[in-house]
Order: structure tokens, then sequence, then C-alpha cells
């Protein structure tokens, strides 16, 4: 499957891309290429083969939550450079809807 330069030239735009000449063509050849190979790919006979999500066996490994004491509120805020009724004051960086 070939990819041509009408296609290039729109992922570009849709990625915000500013490609010259010989990058779309480049691009075309290169996509073309993987496009390639993923339909050699499909043509691999999978019957049989168990469906995995990954390659190698996973577990997770979750350890036990275990509640800790913690620094008092007030030594916190003691740290901060503004606090109002125990929370920190940050510069206002979004607008109001």
């Amino acid at each position: 499957m070939a990819i041509t330069q009408a296609e290039v030239e729109h992922m570009a735009r849709l990625a915000r891309l500013d490609l010259s000449e010989q990058e779309k063509a480049l691009f075309c050849e290169q996509l073309s290429h993987i496009l390639s190979y993923m339909d050699q790919l499909r043509q691999v006979p999978t019957d049989g083969v168990p469906h995995t999500s990954t390659v190698i066996e996973q577990s997770n490994a979750f350890r036990d939550d275990i509640p800790t004491p913690s620094l008092p509120v007030q030594a916190v805020i003691a740290n901060a450079p503004e606090a109002v009724d125990g929370f920190f004051v940050v510069p206002k960086i979004l607008e109001n809807p």
C-alpha cells in the first residue's frame, strides 16, 4: 500500500508540522514501507496462538497500605510563604468561567 503526498500533507496539517518537499517525499516512502510491512504481518497465520496483552508474564506487585504518622498541619503551613485557614495560597492561573 502506497501513501500519497496528499495523505502525508494531511497528516502533517493535523500534526501542525511544516514539512519541506524533501521531507514529504521521504515520509511517503517511509510510511509506505511501514504499511507494506504491516500487510506482511497481517498475512502471518496466528490461528491457535493465544491472545496476550504482554510478551512476558506480569503480575501486580501491590503492597498493603499502611497508614503512618505525618507532619502536623501547622508545621507544614509554617513553611509556606502564604496560607489561609490551613490551605496554601498559590498564584491564580485560571480565569473564572
